[in-house]
């Protein structure tokens, strides 16, 4: 079977819904929602091998370090196994006082029952019930009427208030999704919700929160948007409850369903760490979370060690990250294109010269170092970097400032050993290329500083003397100029006839205090017209002079030989 050529035989448009006078468009997220995990619920559920109790305690532990306050731990109802971690949970006294725990129950009586059971003991806890409403529902799977689905909400919504009353000693909130929501009449999910909240007569003070998953996504975000904020205007009693959203990923806007409900007048948020859950998983608390830090907007989760984070991730529900997920993938702060690494790291050098704490650098929504990760790898040289991608890794891994001419002389080099390498290049790949290239810290070479003094004529010029060694053989030599490097070039010129002009020179400090380094560049003109470079690097700027300029004849002799 191909695709339809004409998919609309098939699937129908979701409609809009009448609300002509929407607000939510122009409002805004000022605030971090209450937040729900159901990593251990809805997450778990999904993974081929679901955690066990040691793996479930430890995603628990992970989930109240980050600052998650309600977490949903489970379907007590679903086996042994789950009805005794969630017993143990409680009993271990592992929950914190300001966490509350939710677990999850269809609506029969017998399950609602042990649901409550399980949970005996707990200072405070949520039992969220639900069934779905929708007409495909009703009319497939159920093969009921609107009243005989309502009547199931009502009955499990009894049963939660009797059982509520057998155990005094907890703190009970009730949670009613009408699931399916997306995809139900929207008038007929606020009957369902008023006749729950008759039954359990919530107040603002002790609220009933309702849940309006989009089970399946079914539609653009805009149009959750549009019922949530119909739903939150429409339902009886809206100041006794707390309107949670359960966005799914079918559409993949799971997030962005989720942020625009919250602005359509929804208060809480269900998801799991890195968007795990049922087919293409649930929100993302991550990304949610870390979208609202990025405007200014504290999310009450910390994420400060993102790394740790995903390791345990990764181990409990044996699921990569994937490596371009939003903030927590491994390359999502990496720049491989020349033009992107060359405006970030003008944005860094930027960022030296500010006077507030505004991050305004190109290509990254985030600074990384606020997750724990550092800049090392932010700039990653391979076949598609330019010259700022290596200048990066050179200065943040050596320390050196390559002038930009430097650059584009060192590109070449860099780009020869990508292409012969076909892989991405690592900072000791970038060093190790630099060194062949400019005649650095490597032997053998051909000219070989080995020792130096300089002191000055009668008439006012230097004079340099020292020892070279040439191809392992070491020569006195001597020479004059106007100045250090003038009579380095003197001595090349007078003792091995080697023929350089200076057209620029730079240098810099490599460090700070007793043990700064110093690294010196220069540009030479060979007497055929040729430009080629020299840097030179050691313990005083004075030396690294006359480094560098030996590493200019270094590069002078290899091109001749190479010609």
């Amino acid at each position: 079977m191909t695709m339809l050529k004409d998919p609309a035989r098939k699937y129908r448009a979701f409609g809009q819904i009448n609300l002509p006078d929407r607000q939510w468009p122009s409002k805004l997220i000022e605030k971090a929602p209450r937040w729900l995990s159901t990593d251990l619920r809805d997450g778990n559920q999904s993974i081929i091998d679901p955690m066990d109790a040691v793996k479930k305690r430890r995603f628990f532990d992970l989930l109240v370090e980050i600052g998650l306050k309600e977490i949903e731990i489970g379907f007590p109802s679903a086996g042994a196994t789950e009805f005794d971690f969630i017993s143990g949970l409680v009993k271990s006294g592992a929950i914190p006082n300001d966490v509350t725990v939710q677990v999850l129950t269809q609506s029969r009586e017998d399950l609602i029952r042990t649901s409550f059971a399980s949970l005996e003991g707990a200072h405070a806890a949520i039992v969220h019930l639900y069934n779905a409403v929708s007409p495909a529902w009703r009319d497939i799977v159920f093969r009921m009427s609107k009243d005989e689905v309502k009547a199931i909400a009502v009955a499990g919504a009894k049963v939660m208030r009797d059982e509520a009353a057998k155990y005094p000693g907890t703190n009970w909130h009730f949670q009613y999704s009408p699931e399916t929501f997306s995809t139900a009449e929207l008038d007929f999910s606020i009957e369902v919700c008023a006749a729950v909240m008759e039954v359990l007569a919530p107040t603002p003070e002790h609220p009933i929160i309702l849940n309006l998953p989009a089970t399946v996504e079914a539609a653009t975000p805009n149009i959750y948007a549009d019922q949530i904020e119909y739903f939150c205007r429409h339902l009886p009693g809206r100041e006794s409850a707390v309107i949670s959203l359960h966005t799914h990923n079918d559409r993949g806007t799971g997030v962005a369903a989720a942020e625009l409900g919250l602005m359509a007048g929804a208060d809480r948020v269900e998801g799991c760490l890195f968007g795990n859950g049922e087919r293409t998983g649930n929100c993302c608390l991550v990304t949610m979370a870390l979208n609202l830090y990025t405007q200014g907007v504290d999310p009450k989760l910390d994420f400060s060690d993102i790394d740790r984070v995903i390791e345990t991730v990764e181990y409990c529900n044996a699921i990569p990250v994937h490596q371009r997920h939003p903030y927590g993938g491994e390359l999502v702060y990496t720049a491989f294109s020349g033009s992107h690494q060359d405006a970030i790291k003008k944005g860094f050098e930027a960022r030296e010269t500010q006077n507030d704490e505004s991050w305004r650098v190109p290509y990254l929504p985030i600074d990384p170092a606020d997750l724990g990760r550092n800049y090392e790898a932010v700039i990653r040289v391979n076949s598609q970097s330019g010259k700022g991608g290596f200048a990066w890794v050179l200065e943040k891994d050596q320390g050196l400032k390559l002038p930009k001419k430097m650059q584009a002389d060192f590109s070449k080099h860099v780009q020869a050993m990508a292409d012969a390498l076909g892989r991405e290049l690592n900072a000791a790949d970038i060093w190790d290329a630099f060194r062949k290239a400019y005649h650095v810290k490597i032997h053998p070479k051909h000219f070989q500083l080995v020792r130096y003094e300089e002191s000055r004529a009668a008439d006012g010029t230097r004079i340099f003397a020292g020892t070279i060694a040439v191809e392992g053989a070491e020569q006195s030599v001597s020479g004059r100029g106007n100045g250090l490097i003038s009579s380095v070039m003197g001595t090349l010129r007078e003792a091995f006839g080697v023929e350089l002009e200076v057209i620029d020179y730079t240098e810099h400090a490599l460090g700070a205090g007793t043990d700064a380094r110093a690294a010196a560049y220069l540009e030479c003109r060979t007497p055929d017209g040729r430009t080629l470079w020299g840097c030179g690097i050691d313990e005083d700027i004075a030396t690294a002079s006359v480094r560098a300029v030996l590493s200019a004849a270094n590069a002078a002799v290899a091109r001749t030989a190479a010609s």
